[in-house]
């Protein structure tokens, strides 16, 4: 019989053995955790594969479009030089820098096998790219610029992706407090953003005003029918006072003028 090969799933299972053996994995529950942790940890090949290489030709193809357009306009500017032979050369140099740097920078996040990189991961991972460029486009100015590119375009990586990562983190943390802090807000603008909560208070202020000038209106109203009454009880006292008053057992009578006539005697 033929001996038989051993599989991936063998090799695993004797490398988890040997580490139960060792006491590097505990029986019971968190040893069955980490072993199966361990079976779920992504293998990583070496070479880069389709994902890394095709976005990286597609940022090379637009940096070398740009290039051929910036290298076009520095060729008519510069009358020694041909304008075709200007945008040709600086279009080659883009696109092997704007491909070496995507692709370096893929790679090393490949390599590290970090789904989501930190900041400082980043600034590591655009300075080694940006060497990388720069090492690959000096190259093709000549050998003694491949130092300086790559110093040069290594701490350009490093600051780009620096200053990218604030902008970023200050895009990314939106919130209201945050928010209102813009320039609106200064001394000298003359107007203000107001949140929803300053708003509503706002509100409620300018409605709890108006409900005491209505409370102010409705006592003004009630001082003025009071003294509306009191003026009436007065006038109406003056009337009885201004009556005559007849003595008592007495009744007043009006004096009826009767017709004067003359005596007869008969």
């Amino acid at each position: 019989m033929q001996p038989t090969r051993p599989t991936a799933e063998n090799l695993k299972v004797d490398m988890s053995l040997e580490k139960v053996n060792k006491g590097e994995i505990n029986k019971g529950e968190k040893g069955n955790e980490k072993l199966a942790k361990y079976e779920q940890a992504p293998s990583r090949n070496l070479f880069p594969n389709v994902d890394i290489i095709k976005p990286a030709l597609q940022s090379g193809g637009l940096a070398g479009l740009s290039g051929l357009i910036v290298g076009g306009f520095t060729g008519v500017i510069r009358s020694s030089q041909s304008p075709f032979v200007s945008a040709t050369a600086t279009g080659i140099q883009w696109t092997a820098f704007g491909t070496t740097f995507h692709a370096s920078r893929s790679y090393v996040f490949h390599m590290w096998g970090k789904d989501e990189a930190s900041p400082q991961d980043k600034i590591k991972a655009s300075a080694i790219a940006g060497s990388t460029g720069g090492s690959v486009a000096g190259l093709l100015r000549g050998t003694r610029s491949i130092i300086p590119g790559a110093m040069m375009f290594s701490l350009f990586g490093a600051a780009g992706q620096y200053v990218y990562n604030r902008t970023d983190a200050r895009s990314s943390e939106p919130s209201e407090e945050e928010n209102i802090h813009t320039w609106l807000n200064s001394k000298w603008s003359p107007v203000k953003v107001l949140s929803h909560n300053e708003y509503e208070d706002m509100l409620l202020e300018k409605l709890l005003s108006v409900n005491a000038r209505i409370a102010l209106l409705d006592e003004n109203i009630e001082s003025l029918r009071a003294e509306e009454r009191m003026i009436a009880e007065a006038s109406q006292e003056k009337e009885e006072l201004s009556l005559p008053v007849a003595p008592v057992g007495k009744e007043i009578t009006e004096p009826q003028n009767y017709p004067k006539t003359k005596s007869r005697w008969w």
